[in-house]
């Protein structure tokens, strides 16, 4: 059971409801991800919304580091899934795994990302992603050569969001682990539809 209970959609105060909009893709002219097929994530959000001021201060961030940076959505998908690797945290894991084959990374990809950056087959963007997620949780710094992988391939900016998109889901990861939020108990229905409709 959640440490923080989740307060109900209907109790959420207006503040929340409408700092909701930053990390809702319509918001940004993007399609609505089909949540008939992927978990909810409500729990998290409504753990939150018993702090509206920090909602209010903390969901435009969130919604910058999900939504508006200048990484290509599957290199996001990639950084989240690597905190929620390290940090086993099924929560985020159980999220974002659905997001990140919603970005285009296949079940073998997804898996790599688990798995860490000695894995086969990686890109070498890939792997210096994941060197630069463990490195930071390790020793709260990308070490020289991982930055040099990087930057190769990415502009300052990219680098930058590399930075505050791994630093954003640690901090969720730490939310979501602390309060002991359960993943969504649809999971296996949902993996199960999915593989059917491959």
């Amino acid at each position: 059971m959640a440490r923080i209970p989740p307060l109900h959609p209907r109790q959420w105060p207006a503040e929340v409801v409408a700092a909701l909009a930053a990390i809702d893709p319509t918001t940004r002219g993007r399609p609505a991800p089909d949540l008939g097929r992927r978990p909810s994530g409500r729990d998290a959000i409504a753990a939150l919304a018993r702090h509206p001021v920090l909602a209010k201060a903390f969901l435009p961030f969130n919604g910058y580091t999900l939504l508006d940076t200048e990484l290509p959505i599957r290199e996001v998908e990639i950084l989240i899934l690597r905190v929620a690797a390290r940090r086993q945290s099924r929560y985020l894991w159980g999220q974002h795994f659905f997001a990140g084959r919603a970005a285009g990374l296949t079940d073998e990809e997804i898996a790599r990302v688990a798995y860490g950056p000695k894995a086969p087959f990686l890109s070498p963007l890939d792997r210096a992603l994941l060197l630069a997620v463990d490195e930071l949780i390790d020793d709260g710094v990308i070490s020289a050569d991982t930055w040099a992988a990087l930057a190769a391939e990415l502009d300052e900016r990219k680098l930058l969001d590399v930075l505050f998109v791994t630093g954003c889901y640690e901090t969720m990861a730490w939310v979501m682990n602390s309060l002991d939020l359960e993943p969504d108990p649809r999971i296996p229905e949902y993996l199960t539809s999915s593989a059917e409709s491959r």
